[in-house]
């Protein structure tokens, strides 16, 4: 084996070295039964990355302008508790919060209906912690996605 594939396939990582080998993964969201393009398929992540710092943009002038007395230093905490009621109030009622209501983005269950309110929080908490929203499963969903039976998708 030539040393350059190699090291292609250790900078492609293991999934790409699995595709070369012959194993078809198929694409985001078809185990879930989404379709693979256009509205009701998976949301793609630089859309939910972009949601996600509209939102935390939102709630940080939120938090500034009315928690904290304008104090720069003390607006973090505030911010992650507004961002947490932002998150169970518009997802839990509307499917979106407004970044990915801007970006054509929604919050549906992984049977396409609306999450009930235990699953919201569940969810939104979890987004709270950050480190479940960076651990993806095969089909880009975060942790938090999973464990709450949700997908985003494309409006």
């Amino acid at each position: 084996m030539d040393n350059r594939q190699a090291i292609g396939s250790w900078l492609s990582g293991p999934r790409a070295a699995a595709e070369d080998m012959g194993a078809d993964f198929g694409y985001r969201g078809e185990r879930l039964g989404l379709p693979q393009h256009g509205p009701g398929s998976v949301a793609p992540l630089g859309r939910r990355f972009g949601a996600l710092f509209i939102d935390w943009g939102l709630c940080v002038l939120v938090a500034y302008g009315l928690i904290t007395g304008r104090d720069w230093s003390a607006t973090g905490n505030p911010a992650l508790l507004v961002f947490l009621v932002l998150s169970v109030l518009t997802v839990g009622t509307v499917g979106s919060t407004p970044g990915k209501r801007l970006l054509g983005l929604r919050v549906v269950g992984e049977n396409g209906g609306r999450l009930g309110p235990g699953r919201v929080l569940v969810r939104s908490v979890l987004l709270c912690l950050a480190i479940p929203a960076l651990v993806w499963d095969r089909d880009g969903r975060g942790l938090h996605d999973r464990l709450a039976r949700a997908v985003q998708v494309r409006v």
